[in-house]
């Protein structure tokens, strides 16, 4: 059985470092506090043994004498321990701290003709002053423990701060913010010594340049060829239309057009790496986008609308990805094909053999696709999608549902306004 969950700030480094700082200061404190208190204490001990067993000693020698005891000492006195009474009538010499008419005394006795003769001195200066040692210990252990605490927490404040700003960064660019970056003023600066954090940052840094610059190359690479192959790509559209009618002719006016359709993809795709597009966004009812979509398709596409609603689009991006969606299940699934649109989330399912399991995990991935008989591809009609659907500021999965197939789930902002009957 699991424990209560804890809250999150204490998984916090600082929450952490805190505690091992009050921890290990609390076990030093404890352990010098009673070394100290053991060391002090032994010493006040003997130092007043030592004048109980001199007063003792001038005691005796008065019984001795047949001279008076000197005061605070006596024969069988009233308030002698019973203890250190019957070690003395044992013919041997002791001491003992008791209580004695309400303050602490230190008892010495010796045999005295078959008596104890015992003598008593204060013993509640040494008490105060073991008592005021122990408070000291305590106090000055407090204010070491709140002291250290806080520039302790002062110092992994500093750390921490430094590890979220790079975390903050980290997430940045994993959004595609290529251009952030940490910036710790000790990885620019070779005369100062790089901590760890700043070695982290740094590398972080590094990374985010290798990486912006390989994209940027990989995206005029794309834009480069996109562009040169329209040229003559122009020129062979002219050429196929005046060839004679013919197998061999709608050969070449079909790879012309596939070659046409495979530029016009890797243009957009360069645009949408760009991060440049502009949205024209405006009222629309979902449900007639989609029954507009499905009929441009040209496909046997079953359209259902559970909740119809208006939402602020741009509606030439959402027909693109949800044409590419519809065109996509029925080109690598098996009909029957739905469309259905509740409220702002739109899903596309088919009942083929379901999507690989690297465009669920991962996403789809450019000139990347499964190989199925009789269907080939480009892996960029998914990729077109998800990049419009991501300057729509919408959200795109991709899931095999359990009963069989594979569904894409287009989730929209918030709609205005819901559409009058659906």
């Amino acid at each position: 059985m699991r424990g209560p969950r804890l809250p999150a700030w204490t998984a916090t480094l600082t929450w952490k470092s805190a505690c091992f700082i009050v921890v290990m200061c609390c076990a030093l404190a404890a352990v010098l506090g009673a070394l100290v208190h053991v060391e002090v204490t032994r010493q006040t001990v003997q130092t007043a043994r030592d004048k109980a067993l001199a007063k003792l000693t001038l005691a005796s020698q008065a019984y001795e004498a047949g001279e008076a005891l000197p005061p605070g000492s006596g024969i069988d006195p009233d308030g002698l321990p019973p203890s250190l009474r019957a070690l003395a009538l044992g013919g041997l010499r002791g001491t003992m701290v008791d209580d004695f008419r309400g303050a602490p005394t230190m008892w010495a006795a010796a045999p005295a003709d078959g008596r104890a003769l015992a003598a008593t001195i204060d013993y509640g200066q040494s008490a105060r002053t073991i008592s005021g040692l122990d408070n000291a210990i305590i106090g000055s252990s407090v204010l070491a423990i709140g002291g250290t605490l806080l520039l302790g927490a002062f110092a992994v404040t500093r750390v921490t701060r430094r590890l979220h700003l790079t975390a903050q960064v980290a997430r940045r660019i994993s959004a595609g913010d290529l251009d952030a970056r940490v910036a710790d003023p000790r990885t620019k600066d070779p005369s100062r010594h790089q901590d760890e954090v700043a070695t982290v940052a740094g590398a972080l840094d590094t990374m985010a340049s290798t990486l912006q610059a390989k994209l940027l190359s990989e995206q005029r690479f794309t834009a480069d060829v996109s562009h040169e192959l329209r040229t003559p790509l122009t020129g062979l559209t002219a050429a196929a239309e005046l060839l004679p009618e013919g197998r061999p002719t709608e050969l070449v006016r079909e790879r012309v057009r596939t070659m046409r359709q495979l530029t016009e993809d890797l243009l957009e795709i360069s645009r949408l790496d760009s991060g440049r597009e502009q949205v024209e966004a405006d009222l629309h009812p979902l449900g007639e986008v989609a029954r507009r979509v499905v009929r441009a398709s040209g496909t046997a596409t079953e359209v259902v609308v559970v909740r119809d609603v208006y939402v602020e689009t741009d509606r030439r991006r959402l027909e693109r990805v949800l044409g590419n969606l519809v065109a996509n299940a029925h080109k690598h699934g098996r009909e029957p094909v739905s469309l259905t649109v509740d409220g702002p989330v739109v899903s596309v399912r088919d009942h083929g053999e379901g999507y690989p399991p690297y465009l669920v995990a991962h996403g789809p991935q450019r000139f990347r696709t499964e190989p199925k008989a009789g269907v080939s591809g480009h892996g960029l009609g998914l990729t077109i999608a998800v990049g419009q659907a991501g300057v729509l500021g919408a959200s795109l999965v991709f899931r095999n549902p359990d009963s069989g197939g594979a569904e894409a789930v287009l989730t929209l902002p918030a709609p205005v306004d819901p559409a009058p009957g659906a």
